[in-house]
Order: C-alpha cells, then structure tokens, then sequence
C-alpha cells in the first residue's frame, strides 16, 4: 500500500536489505517493529516489498530528524537491529533523505491516499 503522507517538507529513511535463508523469527519481529513505529511520535506511514531473491526496500516516512533520531534509540528497535545484524541480514544500507517535492498518479479514484 502507498503510505499518505503530508505536504513536504518531511523525512524518509530507506533500509535496503539482502536477507538471510530462513524466517527465524523474522516475521514476527517486523510485524512488531511496525506496530511499535506507528506509536511513535513523527512517525509518518511505511511503504515495503521484498523480492523472492531475498532484496527488500522499506521506505519509513517522518515528519523530522529528531522524530527519526527518537526511532533509531527506542531500547526494543534496537534489539531487533542487533538480531537484524546477526541472523536475519546478509546486508543492508540505511539512507535519511528530506523529501522536498512529491508527486501522484492514480489510473482511478482512491488508489493514491493523498
């Protein structure tokens, strides 16, 4: 689903990743992070996918650097980065960009959440 976000000026972090074999508790442990980051103050909406080659982009959006500063110290994320480095990613890469202008396209009503 595309995340509604607000006008800009706003934030995105995009965690690029190249998983591991297996689940190893990944699932639940993203399912959480999810419902933890939505309780987070600033925290805008999620857009993610995975392919069947193990690459997945997930783009988080924020209304601030100190929203997403906040994000990277919550005690519980952080424990998952670290399972995150030690069994569930072969690799990743995080960039912190300001989205400075958006744009939208929808072939019919309602498909865009703008």
């Amino acid at each position: 689903m595309i995340a509604k976000t607000p006008a800009p000026p706003y934030y995105a972090v995009i965690f690029s990743s190249l998983r591991t074999e297996g689940d190893q508790g990944y699932g639940q442990a993203a399912d959480r992070m999810l419902e933890l980051a939505r309780e987070q103050p600033g925290f805008l909406g999620v857009e993610s996918a995975r392919g069947d080659d193990g690459l997945g982009i997930t783009v988080s959006y924020w209304q601030s650097e100190a929203a997403i500063l906040a994000w990277k110290q919550n005690a519980e994320h952080r424990e998952v980065r670290q399972s995150g480095r030690s069994t569930w990613y072969a690799a990743f890469q995080t960039r912190v960009c300001k989205v400075e202008r958006d744009y939208t396209f929808a072939s019919r009503p309602g498909c865009v959440p703008h």
